[in-house]
């Protein structure tokens, strides 16, 4: 019972760094978009912000399947 407590919360985490992730892939891309740069520019910089995003979302993803097993089991 005590384990699956701590699987709660540490998919909680997880889910929490996951969003903070996102979060701030949205803050790179919007800063990127108030710069005004040129079309080749602004894609290289999206396309460098694209590793984080999707890393941040699987990381989410992760935290809340955790938390689903640790609520099932408890």
């Amino acid at each position: 019972m005590e384990m699956m407590i701590w699987a709660v919360w540490g998919g909680a985490v997880l889910s929490v760094l996951g969003l903070a992730g996102l979060v701030w892939s949205i803050v790179i891309v919007s800063r990127t978009r108030r710069r005004n740069l040129p079309e080749d520019e602004m894609r290289a910089e999206i396309r460098r912000a694209m590793p984080l995003n999707l890393g941040a979302l699987f990381l989410s993803v992760m935290g809340l399947m955790i938390v689903i097993v640790g609520v099932f089991l408890s």
